[in-house]
């Protein structure tokens, strides 16, 4: 479900094409349709664009979904000539990138003169600390940091992640493939969609989580926002970036 954020981001829909990135399970792909999108969602996982695609069905709600590695789709998509009105990512999706230079590159070419990239992501710095608040990785990395395996975090945030409510899935699960995040920090970020043509519109930093349950103790400030408790400072946890590819 897309939160008050990206709505604001994303503006007026109607009739626009859009593709979204990293669409996961499609959830938010098809609630951009629902305001009147033609959306194309892409994502790596054969699983999440399975369900994805039963999802548009069995909803009524149409969207196109593709399994590609997202570098991959890129050269397919400008062979084809495709251009969309926007591009849309968010939350942890920058995370799986090996290379934001081609990632940037790639968006821009798949933007109409004058079309827009919407991007909503957790904060490189909240990222810095283990789940009990205490300094643990670098924001700086050069290498992609090598973690156990992805957790289940969303049967971790409950509700939060989950507002439809919860259903009994794998107790105890341990996941045993080790994942490789790539930590790109906010500079490279904005620096690499500029260095691709973009312009930037507008960069914010929020002191809350939309629904992940990320760190211990986090505070509930309602409409599934989480901050930090209330004997810590403020600290951006979350971040969104509007850029835009000029006109011709």
């Amino acid at each position: 479900m897309l939160r008050a954020e990206e709505l604001e981001l994303l503006g007026d829909l109607r009739g626009a094409s859009v593709l979204h990135l990293q669409c996961n399970a499609g959830q938010d792909s098809l609630s951009i349709a629902q305001l009147g999108a033609d959306v194309t969602g892409v994502d790596i996982s054969d699983e999440a664009i399975a369900f994805a695609t039963r999802l548009s069905s069995d909803s009524g709600i149409a969207a196109r979904f593709e399994r590609a590695d997202v570098y991959d789709y890129f050269v397919a998509a400008q062979a084809r000539g495709d251009q969309h009105d926007i591009v849309f990512s968010s939350y942890g999706t920058l995370c799986w990138l090996s290379d934001l230079r081609s990632w940037a590159r790639g968006i821009a070419q798949l933007l109409k003169p004058g079309g827009r990239f919407v991007l909503v992501e957790f904060h490189p710095f909240a990222l810095v600390f283990d789940p009990n608040w205490r300094f643990k990785y670098d924001y700086f990395n050069d290498a992609p940091v090598v973690e156990a395996g992805v957790h289940d975090y969303v049967a971790e945030s409950g509700l939060g992640l989950a507002p439809g409510g919860e259903h009994a899935g794998v107790k105890d699960f341990c996941n045993p493939h080790p994942s490789f995040e790539f930590a790109w920090g906010v500079g490279q970020v904005v620096t690499a969609l500029a260095q691709a043509g973009l312009r930037i519109d507008s960069f914010v930093e929020y002191p809350y989580i939309n629904g992940w349950k990320a760190f211990e103790c986090m505070r509930d400030l309602g409409d599934r926002r989480l901050a930090p408790p209330e004997d810590l400072p403020r600290i951006p946890l979350m971040y969104s970036i509007a850029a835009r590819r000029p006109p011709a």
